[in-house]
């Protein structure tokens, strides 16, 4: 499971603009961007492909009525529509040792990004928003050209400078 760093602290901050109605927090981890979208949504829905975070999750958060968790491999279990789905990607290449799915963002380190963006629009309601983090690790210029093929409207709102790489959030239409 992954635990929060620099990357969800700056999607984290962006949250309480666009959590309304009906939120999902795609690869939910340890759920703090779920618990946030909490506050101020009717609903949340955190949908992890790991099986020991949508556990740990269930447990620390079971006092939170409009929070719950499902696990999913993207949206292979989900069938709902979202006003805002929030998305802190596995963003780094793959390793040639067995993959940590928290980490593991594809060979090039943005094919699982490019799976979510090509679905994500169906799970979208009219006028939902994706806010999406990816890292300079993940080629900033081949998301861009993904977003573009997708025909998505686009916009970075924020970056920060981390160690060796920059973050960005997008929002995404």
């Amino acid at each position: 499971m992954y635990e929060p760093r620099e990357d969800s602290f700056l999607l984290l901050k962006h949250i309480k603009k666009y959590a309304k109605s009906l939120v999902l927090d795609m690869g939910t981890g340890s759920g703090i961007l779920a618990e946030e979208a909490a506050k101020y949504a009717d609903k949340v829905l955190g949908v992890d492909i790991n099986e020991k975070a949508i556990e740990y999750c269930k447990k620390k958060f079971n006092n939170i009525n409009n929070l719950r968790f499902r696990n999913s491999d993207l949206f292979s279990n989900i069938k709902e529509k979202f006003n805002l789905i929030i998305f802190n990607p596995p963003y780094l290449s793959s390793e040639p040792k067995a993959p940590d799915t928290a980490l593991d963002g594809g060979k090039q380190g943005y094919e699982v990004i490019e799976q979510f963006l090509k679905k994500a629009k169906n799970y979208l309601k009219e006028k939902g928003v994706i806010l999406l983090l990816f890292s300079s690790l993940s080629k900033k210029n081949k998301i861009d050209s993904i977003l573009k093929e997708e025909n998505y409207k686009y916009q970075e709102i924020d970056k920060e400078h981390i160690h060796f790489e920059e973050l960005y959030v997008y929002k995404i239409q």
